[in-house]
């Protein structure tokens, strides 16, 4: 943790709406830090892949030598993945097939609900209340992928029309949703739980 036990948490600022998940993490109790460079992963305890176009994100992660760091990187650190996140975190993208970091055991197809989910707000149950509660979470869907398949190592935490939109394997989490544009704070509160937990096995 921190100098005042808050854990550093990255956001990769190279694409997509990294400013909103930066402010989302401080208001749920993290020092959020943009990452552009792969040495800024070194102080880091977590880290937000956010949303955007996933097919730019991957050039810029490729041209700017983040991609290996991250893939090291997550080997020993929590990485949360939303939207286009999710994608490069996923072990196979269709619709188009590219690279991807393999991270969750999941299929994921890229903009599989067509334009007709351009935008769209909508309350989701959350499978697991125990730990997100048993109130609905508002989830906001921009050209949202769709999670095809998930391995039995892959627990679902939310769905949506019964496709899961929120999932999480080990310390890794994703969601096909934006939490970042909502004022509930459960998402990123679940994550920062989860950099809690390897800070403490780390020791």
């Amino acid at each position: 943790m921190g100098s005042n036990g808050q854990p550093l948490v990255g956001v990769l600022a190279l694409q997509g709406d990294f400013q909103r998940h930066a402010l989302a993490l401080s208001r749920a109790g993290a020092h959020a830090v943009e990452v552009r460079s792969p040495d800024q992963l070194d102080e880091l305890h977590g880290l937000i892949i956010p949303g955007g176009e996933s097919t730019t994100m991957l050039r810029l992660l490729e041209a700017s030598g983040l991609m290996t760091r991250l893939a090291e990187f997550a080997q020993r650190h929590p990485v949360y993945g939303s939207c286009a996140g999710a994608i490069l975190l996923a072990r196979e993208v269709r619709n188009p097939a590219q690279p991807s970091l393999g991270l969750l055991d999941i299929v994921i197809e890229r903009n599989a609900y067509g334009r007709q989910l351009d935008s769209r707000i909508v309350r989701i149950q959350p499978d697991d209340q125990q730990r997100l509660g048993s109130e609905a979470l508002e989830a906001v869907f921009i050209r949202a992928p769709v999670i095809r398949a998930i391995s039995p190592a892959v627990h679902v935490l939310a769905r949506y029309q019964g496709d899961p939109v929120l999932v999480e394997q080990g310390p890794h989490l994703v969601s096909t949703f934006h939490p970042e544009l909502t004022e509930d704070l459960r998402v990123h509160k679940l994550f920062l739980d989860k950099i809690r937990a390897c800070s403490q096995l780390s020791r």
